[in-house]
């Protein structure tokens, strides 16, 4: 039975970004091309050869991880002990790079030639340096295009673009009984 009245029509949907597109294109080229790589390399050697590489990069790629996370632990405690003593910690010459470094172990552990020269480009300094560097630019432009204000309006006019429900703003008031006025609180003193 029909009323006459017409559906609601969902609203129009943003269009999709580049990013959301290229990316699982770039995923699935890298591991055609990271597998195609590994049977180019298990036919000119031998597939115990693979084998050992991979084994490798997981061994190598642990132990980079694990370094990292030693050292950016020990800077984290060493710099807490010095705030809890009332003396301003100085900045360490060694401690940045530490995520760089987890990120190239990570790049090391998983299978893959590609993956793995990656890793180990991650390891050079002066590639730590450039890729912090562009992620910080990048970071401080969001930052600028948010708006004024603070963290949480930045939160809140992203929620506001693509929006997850209806809110109503408004206030609560109660009418209640006990809720009787009642005699004003005395000054606060010192």
């Amino acid at each position: 039975m029909t009323t006459g009245a017409q559906t609601p029509r969902s609203p129009a949907r943003p269009p999709r970004s580049r990013l959301r597109t290229f990316v699982p294109l770039g995923v699935a080229a890298w591991l055609v091309l990271e597998i195609w790589l590994l049977t180019v390399v298990a036919g000119a050697s031998s597939g115990f050869v693979v084998f050992l590489l991979l084994v490798a990069g997981i061994v190598l790629g642990s132990v980079v991880i694990k370094s990292a996370g030693r050292r950016a632990f020990r800077n984290l405690t060493e710099t807490l002990q010095q705030q809890q003593a009332g003396v301003i910690p100085e900045a360490r010459s060694n401690s940045e790079g530490n995520g760089l470094m987890m990120l190239g172990g990570l790049l090391l552990i998983l299978p893959g030639l590609i993956s793995d020269a990656l890793g180990l480009l991650m390891l050079l300094p002066p590639v730590q340096k450039a890729v912090s560097r562009y992620a910080e630019r990048t970071v401080e432009r969001k930052l600028r295009e948010a708006g004024p204000g603070t963290l949480g309006d930045a939160f809140r006019q992203a929620r506001m673009h693509q929006p997850d429900g209806k809110v109503v703003q408004g206030e609560v008031v109660r009418d209640d009984a006990d809720d009787a006025p009642q005699d004003p609180r005395p000054p606060l003193t010192r």
